[in-house]
């Protein structure tokens, strides 16, 4: 930003004064009805009445208690992992301190609307006239030394309201890091929930492999036993070998899947890589849904959504640059004005006399400065922000249709999981029944041994799908709840920043009061 440097003297002369004050009025008056620029309004959206992705009454049109999600689950477990991401992840870190970032930058915008420049200087420099320049007179002192001291201030007065839509441009993005960061709060609750569930799910995988695992080395015994007893060839002892070694190929991947989950959830915890023990304790169950969910109405969405929220604050920030970018069109109005002392050693003066009245300098008034000339540039610049502006809008109406599928997507998901599940659990129960059959018709003699392999294998297959399936139940409604928005609430009002944070920043530097909440931002999250 440039303008004019403006030099005004608080102290100036009594009549000097008085014009420059009412200057100064009668500019600061006109400016407040003449800010430029457009003033933002959100952009309108299509809005569906209602959800269209439920038809088997599980899902309830009631308004969604997102705030505490996770806890339908019932897996205190669960509730502590997420307490500690919230407490512990980097990246919430990241995005809290982003916020400080942007009430410091608000601050220089507020900053701007007062005196630009107000600098008390001072020098003392030895100066020596050449004889040979122009006009010198050999009577006058050639080695002198030369004091000054004096404050100047600079004022641009906000004419045509840009430092004004600079606030609002600032205040905007403030709001935006604010929505950023509860962005980021269900994101990362969401994603910990997930990952425990996955875990749990990889647990539970693990468990129904060494099951098979005990079942088919109980079908290799037999084989072996009715080879040796000369009722069956090898090749049933190589098929049973062949399928137990099958199922147990199954655990190394299980394992690695595991470890890299925990390895995940540790990283969102903010730890190194580790077991988790003392968070997980032992296996555990997959977490189990509840069985009728609220989801309230879209028009909810558009409030509760923290990257809806972002999206359209970014456009009122963007808004503000326009009106920004049009004051440049228009001349800039300050007051200048100086005051200072100074003296030299020359003729009867010395240092002492430095701050004597007769010593006293100083002049005001005021000046404009208008960009002409400028070849388009200044006019293109608006075009430049008004493209912007525009972009900023489509995404707001693209954020919010995304935001739309993804609720819609998440439900149909959870629902026909479910349904999915009831299946699954009906194939698995069978393959069981099925299997314990054909281990005892090849006890009798009554089937060949591939029919206890076919068994046995559709018996693995079908209950490790059948566990996956339960985990998606679990997933999907994990998604659901962070389409919804859900999971930043309950944390609304607590400090963005941690404490271990806020005492290194404190011992660097002072922060005065932008390390405590404002009203505004606190507003911002209901």
């Amino acid at each position: 930003m440039k303008f004019i440097e403006l030099k005004c003297c608080p102290a100036a002369a009594a009549d000097a004064g008085v014009k420059m004050v009412s200057i100064a009025c009668v500019l600061a008056l006109t400016s407040a009805c003449t800010t430029l620029g457009p003033d933002f309004a959100r952009p309108d959206v299509a809005e569906p009445a209602e959800w269209s992705g439920d038809d088997s009454g599980t899902l309830e049109s009631e308004s969604a208690d997102t705030q505490d999600w996770w806890k339908v689950f019932n897996d205190p477990v669960m509730d502590r992992i997420v307490e500690k991401v919230y407490q512990q992840n980097l990246s919430l870190q990241v995005a809290g301190l982003r916020i400080l970032e942007a009430r410091a930058q608000l601050g220089i915008a507020v900053g701007s609307q007062y005196p630009q420049l107000q600098q008390a200087g001072g020098s003392a420099t030895r100066n020596r006239l050449s004889e040979n320049s122009p006009n010198y007179n050999s009577s006058v002192d050639k080695n002198f030394m030369d004091y000054q001291a004096g404050f100047d201030a600079a004022w641009e007065i906000d004419f045509w309201g840009r430092f004004q839509r600079g606030i609002e441009a600032a205040d905007a993005n403030l709001s935006a890091s604010v929505a950023d960061y509860n962005n980021a709060l269900v994101t990362l609750t969401a994603e910990a929930a997930r990952t425990y569930v996955i875990i749990r799910t990889l647990e539970e995988r693990l468990v129904i492999a060494h099951e098979n695992i005990k079942l088919q080395e109980e079908s290799l015994r037999i084989a072996n036993v009715r080879f040796t007893n000369g009722a069956t060839t090898e090749l049933d002892v190589q098929q049973a070998i062949s399928n137990l070694s099958e199922t147990r190929a199954q655990v190394p991947a299980l394992r690695q899947s595991l470890r890299q989950a925990k390895n995940s959830l540790s990283t969102l915890l903010g730890m190194p890589p580790s077991d988790l023990a003392e968070i997980l304790g032992g296996p555990g169950d997959i977490p189990v849904a509840a069985t009728l969910i609220a989801v309230g109405v879209p028009a909810e969405l558009l409030r509760r959504r923290p990257d809806v929220q972002f999206a359209e604050m970014q456009a009122a920030s963007q808004s503000a640059l326009i009106g920004v970018a049009r004051t440049e069109l228009f001349p800039r109005f300050s007051l200048i004005g100086s005051i200072g002392y100074a003296t030299s050693d020359t003729n009867s003066s010395s240092s002492g006399d430095l701050f004597d009245s007769d010593s006293l300098t100083y002049f005001a008034g005021p000046t404009f400065q208008w960009n002409i000339l400028n070849y388009g540039r200044l006019k293109n610049n608006v075009r430049v922000q008004d493209a912007r502006y525009q972009q900023t809008i489509v995404n707001y109406q693209n954020t919010v249709l995304t935001a739309y599928q993804e609720v819609e997507d998440a439900m149909v998901a959870f629902i026909q999981s479910q349904q999915e599940s009831r299946f699954r659990a009906e194939a698995a129960t069978a393959s069981k029944k099925s299997t314990e059959i054909a281990n005892i018709q090849y006890r009798e003699g009554a089937v060949d041994f591939q029919r206890v392999i076919d068994s046995e294998r559709t018996l693995v297959l079908q209950q490790d799908r059948w566990t996956n399936t339960r985990g998606d139940i679990a997933l999907n409604l994990i998604a659901m709840y962070k389409a919804l928005g859900g999971g930043w609430e309950s944390r609304a009002g607590d400090p963005y920043v941690s404490e271990k944070n806020r005492s290194e920043m404190e011992q660097r530097t002072d922060w005065g009061e932008l390390l405590t909440e404002t009203n505004a931002e606190a507003r911002e999250q209901e």
